[in-house]
């Protein structure tokens, strides 16, 4: 059985495919489909964007399919970057610039003002074009600058306080153990299971 990850992020997929490693699935990109569109985020939510997603790709794989959408929400800043986390300094997408910018408007915010929290919304949508929507939240901290080399976009500032630890600095079995994407991951596992061992999927 196929599940088509509706997203084109390389890092991103990898972290997906070691959550769903053991499933009855092969578990694929929508790169690996010609014929699957860009889609375009213009949901006012991450739940939106994730089902915008989802739907967009198995309408046009006829597959089952998955998309999620994750937001940094930090405190002091109002919630921002929230649903924009992946464009927050432009519509490039770039990591680095990203990362700069939220350092840059966090300058100055003292270590109790800096609490912070992953948020992902994880939609499946079944080839019947039924969906079921999950959600994984990691509470944390945002660092004054950067730690460890692992990870992507804000991982090297976001300090987990249980582990002491950035997800930069952590294996992605550790990562994928703790945060917001892992435990989405955890709660989507459960719905797979049940839907390839052919009890509807939830």
């Amino acid at each position: 059985m196929l599940l088509v990850v509706a997203s084109r992020n390389r890092d991103k997929l990898v972290e997906l495919r070691h959550a769903l490693a053991g499933l009855a699935l092969e578990v694929r990109g929508a790169a690996d489909f010609p014929g699957v569109p860009e889609v375009e985020e213009t949901g006012r939510t991450l739940r939106e964007n994730a089902l915008l997603k989802a739907r967009a790709v198995s309408r046009a794989t006829g597959r089952l399919a998955l998309a999620d959408d994750t937001g940094l929400e930090v405190d002091a800043l109002g919630g921002e970057p929230g649903v924009h986390s992946g464009r927050y300094a432009g519509p490039e997408q770039d990591y680095a610039h990203n990362l700069a910018k939220l350092l840059d408007r966090m300058a100055g915010v003292p270590a109790a003002r800096r609490g912070a929290r992953f948020r992902t919304v994880a939609a499946i949508v079944f080839p019947d074009g039924r969906a079921e929507v999950v959600e994984g939240v990691c509470e944390g901290r945002i660092l004054e600058s950067p730690r460890g080399t692992g990870g992507f976009g804000y991982d090297p500032v976001f300090l987990v306080p249980e582990t002491g630890r950035t997800f930069a600095e952590m294996t992605l079995e550790e990562k994928n153990r703790a945060s917001h994407r892992g435990r989405a991951m955890r709660a989507a596992r459960a719905i797979l299971e049940a839907y390839v061992s052919g009890d509807g999927g939830g």
